[in-house]
């Protein structure tokens, strides 16, 4: 095998495994349950916050 056929070889692969895993998240929704997850870690630490209203 020639070495330009490696390379190119290599790149797909790489190529094919990001597609892989930007797949699986789309598929699965992860990057919208990972915020989710997010949003309520930070309403949980700004909730504890005192906060003083005044008019």
């Amino acid at each position: 095998m020639s070495k330009v056929l490696k390379v190119v070889l290599k790149i797909a692969a790489i190529l094919s495994a990001i597609v892989g895993v930007l797949f699986a998240v789309y598929f699965w929704n992860l990057d919208q349950k990972l915020l989710g997850w997010a949003y309520v870690q930070v309403n949980k630490i700004f909730d504890r916050k005192q906060t003083d209203i005044k008019f």
